[in-house]
């Protein structure tokens, strides 16, 4: 507790952030002054009652499968992981930042959680001698605010007064339309010890990707949830919206998660690369892994039902797990490098995934494909837009389709699969009770 003590008390810091991801990746938690936060973690209890951590993403409590679990709700105690400690952007008086872990029981972290999955899928890697390294890259918009949910969404306005209506990628004077809201989201992340490496303009109007610096997955999915706040946060101070919605805009170029994937050996090689620079067989396993069970882990990447309304061909979105070199039409691609830097792109996340889930079943497919010994396909020449898709088109379909696939569904566990499902299976069912204004648009008259 020492350092930590120390860290509170150098920083000023009064009241501690104390955040568990949920499912969706939505930090759920509770605000603790420095004292009680520092009591806790000498031992004190801290608690959340199992409910906050069972939410839907419209906020309804999901339930859980044992009913008898579900009504007494009972409290999981919640174990800061001090690796995570940081401040807290923009925060009078000082405040700090902690990603926590829940546990069930009270000394044992619940399986079923987002966090906790990506553990287990880590060390599975770490009895094989193995460590993933991965970077992340995130799209989002900015949007003008968006009071009425009804209205669909516009573009903000930037320091030039004007509303950006046509598309500008990798346009600097376009970026710099924002670069007030840039500006904070920068600083924000560095006061947070979130390392940003780069920022551009992407293809949709005010559309943005920021990539961060390639690490350890769970300090990765850790930066890249508290990215996403940060990122909101900039932007509402800003008098705007940032929205990591999949498929915001009708028309414009859905927001994606890129994760790049490489693996290190315990003397340090790249894993994916053999000494002249060939691929490894574990390399060409890895992708075919990848190639075989994405389409069956598809809604740990695509987890709600704007998800799919991006995975169609074109607009830079891939639906297909083609593989090739340097060719962003495919669903995995390997980017230009040495062997030193040999990985694989997944395109297929979308930045409304939860980090830890997309990383987690990034790394399980091709965990698997190294265990099968699974051969990828022959390399994607050319246009791969027109290559037939395996993907499940629908979140009710790809459900479906993780709920049969049983070596997926083994290595997610139990607890966490049907956990997971349920929280999915309710959340489809409110959207699917929705009448739509398309649906009263063309029916209301016609039908």
């Amino acid at each position: 507790m020492g350092d930590a003590a120390d860290w509170i008390e150098k920083n000023r810091v009064t009241e501690v952030e104390c955040l568990v991801p949920d499912m969706n990746g939505v930090l759920r938690g509770k605000v603790l002054p420095a004292e009680k936060f520092l009591k806790a973690i000498d031992g004190a209890a801290l608690y959340v009652p199992t409910s906050a951590l069972l939410v839907c993403i419209d906020g309804r409590y999901s339930g859980s499968i044992d009913e008898g679990f579900a009504y007494a709700d009972p409290d999981m105690r919640v174990v800061p992981d001090l690796g995570s400690l940081c401040l807290a952007p923009a925060a009078s008086p000082p405040r700090a930042l902690v990603l926590a872990d829940a546990c069930y029981p009270a000394d044992q972290p619940w399986s079923a959680l987002p966090r906790t999955l990506l553990k287990s899928v880590l060390a599975l890697y770490a009895e094989k001698g193995w460590r993933a390294v991965v970077a992340p890259e995130l799209e989002f918009y900015l949007t003008a605010l968006n009071p009425d949910a009804r209205d669909a969404l516009t573009p903000p306005v930037g320091i030039d007064g004007r509303r950006e209506n046509s598309q500008h990628p990798y346009d600097m004077e376009a970026l710099e339309m924002f670069e007030p809201v840039i500006r904070r989201i920068y600083d924000h992340s560095a006061v947070a010890g979130i390392p940003v490496e780069t920022l551009t303009h992407e293809t949709g109007t005010a559309q943005l990707e920021i990539n961060l610096l390639h690490g350890d997955p769970l300090k990765l999915a850790d930066h890249a949830v508290l990215f996403k706040r940060i990122a909101r946060k900039a932007a509402l101070d800003g008098g705007m919206h940032a929205t990591f919605m999949a498929k915001p805009i009708e028309g414009q170029a859905g927001s994606s998660m890129h994760l790049h994937v490489s693996l290190i050996g315990g003397a340090g090689e790249n894993l994916f690369a053999d000494r002249d620079g060939a691929d490894t067989p574990m390399f060409r396993h890895f992708i075919g892994g990848l190639q075989k069970h994405i389409p069956e882990a598809l809604p740990l990447l695509a987890p709600n039902v704007n998800s799919y309304r991006r995975i169609r061909p074109s607009l830079s979105a891939p639906a297909n797990v083609e593989w090739s070199h340097d060719n962003r039409s495919c669903g995995l691609r390997l980017p230009k490098g040495g062997k030193e830097a040999r990985r694989v792109e997944n395109r297929l996340a979308g930045a409304d995934a939860n980090p830890y889930l997309a990383i987690a079943a990034t790394l399980l497919c091709g965990y698997l494909g190294v265990e099968e010994r699974l051969e990828r396909s022959p390399e994607a020449l050319g246009n791969a837009y027109l290559a037939t898709s395996t993907l499940p088109r629908t979140m009710a379909q790809a459900l479906d389709r993780l709920a049969a696939c049983a070596p997926v569904r083994s290595l997610l566990g139990e607890e966490f699969f049907q956990t997971f499902l349920r929280v999915k299976q309710q959340e489809l069912e409110a959207f699917e009770s929705v009448v739509t204004a398309w649906e009263r648009e063309h029916l209301l008259l016609k039908a």
